[in-house]
């Protein structure tokens, strides 16, 4: 039977890796590694600063306390997987609320697919967008849509191949909709995210000044041709996006060459 890893960085009890974990059993091997705690935002982070355990909750069910998505899945590799054994598939999530555009780079369900990929495992990361950035509405949510859209992936891939070549994941975004109101699945881009700024002034019991930064409005500037997958989602579709992990401006090299010679 195939063998896939789960995580989640919304932690080990989270609703949408237990959609997951319900969904995907019947088709696969199931081994999860979480963090013991939502780890929203931590980017691809590794823990160097203090030791982690690996803590068993039930068979093939591990929390990680105070790990980051990545951790967890950098350990759970050395660890849990040995002798040539090795998970067929990495997938994370389902993420409460939307990973489009640049919040790619700070997302720690992303970066847990990050992870996997650079173990040469294939990955895929996936998020539950949510209506007008109301994340407690998921919760209600019975994620039929994302469990329709990941089993239809995984199954295609398992009765294929992934892909994707090396160094590149899959990172899908479901619509706040019904599966009966999905168009479909659309294969698109990482769209040009709009950012503000909100982090709130308190003061707490002891006259001490704190800062808590809240959420920003899920906005972002219109692609020429409508393929970025802010589009896609707010469209009612599915999007599937191929992201790589080499940054480099390759448009800019030549540029930069004739700016340091000049």
């Amino acid at each position: 039977m195939l063998k896939i890893l789960l995580t989640n960085d919304d932690g080990y009890d989270a609703v949408g890796l237990k959609a997951l974990i319900k969904v995907l059993s019947p088709i696969a091997k199931i081994m999860v590694v979480a963090p013991a705690k939502n780890k929203s935002a931590c980017g691809h982070s590794l823990t160097l600063d203090r030791p982690l355990r690996l803590i068993s909750i039930d068979d093939d069910f591990y929390k990680i306390d105070d790990a980051t998505p990545t951790d967890c899945i950098y350990l759970s590799l050395g660890n849990l997987f040995k002798n040539g054994y090795r998970p067929d598939l990495v997938i994370s999530g389902i993420n409460i609320g939307a990973n489009m555009g640049e919040d790619i780079t700070y997302s720690g369900t992303c970066s847990a697919a990050m992870e996997a990929i650079l173990h040469k495992i294939p990955a895929i990361a996936i998020s539950q967008v949510c209506k007008d950035m109301c994340r407690h509405i998921a919760y209600n949510w019975d994620f039929e849509l994302a469990c329709k859209a990941i089993v239809t992936l995984v199954e295609k891939i398992f009765q294929g191949e992934f892909p994707l070549d090396e160094r590149k994941f899959l990172n899908v975004n479901i619509p706040p909709i019904s599966a009966k109101e999905c168009k479909g699945f659309k294969i698109t881009k990482a769209g040009y995210r709009e950012y503000g700024n909100d982090a709130s002034r308190h003061t707490n019991p002891r006259g001490e000044e704190y800062y808590w930064i809240g959420l920003h409005p899920l906005s972002w500037r219109s692609s020429v041709d409508g393929s970025c997958d802010f589009e896609a989602v707010k469209d009612g579709y599915v999007s599937i996006t191929p992201v790589h992990l080499d940054m480099t401006s390759y448009d800019d090299i030549t540029k930069l060459e004739n700016w340091l010679n000049k």
